[in-house]
């Protein structure tokens, strides 16, 4: 049997990586972290864990996501220490904002492609 030890990070995909970077790192915000790599792209260090966005100029998501509807959708989840901030922050650079429909403390929001990502309060 594999023993899996770990999560080293997650990719998603995004047509504008300036858009992108704007959204997770200055509304996220994130720590961006070096990368030597031939394609676009921008790299996030969240712990142990890392979350790598890969440009592609033609990429349409196939699924779009209508957070209003449903939250079980694929995502990104994020731990927080704050929902309340991060919620005021977000509808504030005009975000979409789904609080969780299991009343746990955590929300949804997407990214400017529509990535979805929860943001789930850890204390």
């Amino acid at each position: 049997m594999i023993e899996v030890v770990g999560c080293l990070h997650a990719a998603t995909i995004v047509s504008n990586l300036d858009r992108a970077v704007e959204f997770y790192s200055d509304i996220l915000g994130l720590q961006r972290v070096d990368r030597n790599l031939n394609y676009p792209g921008a790299w996030y260090q969240i712990g142990d864990f890392q979350l790598h966005l890969i440009e592609d100029v033609n990429y349409r998501s196939n699924h779009p996501i209508d957070l209003m509807k449903s939250t079980r959708n694929p995502h990104i989840a994020l731990g927080i220490r704050d929902l309340e901030v991060a919620k005021q922050q977000l509808l504030a650079a005009n975000c979409v904002v789904k609080m969780s429909n299991s009343g746990r403390a955590a929300l949804f929001t997407q990214d400017p492609d529509g990535n979805t990502i929860e943001l789930t309060w850890i204390g």
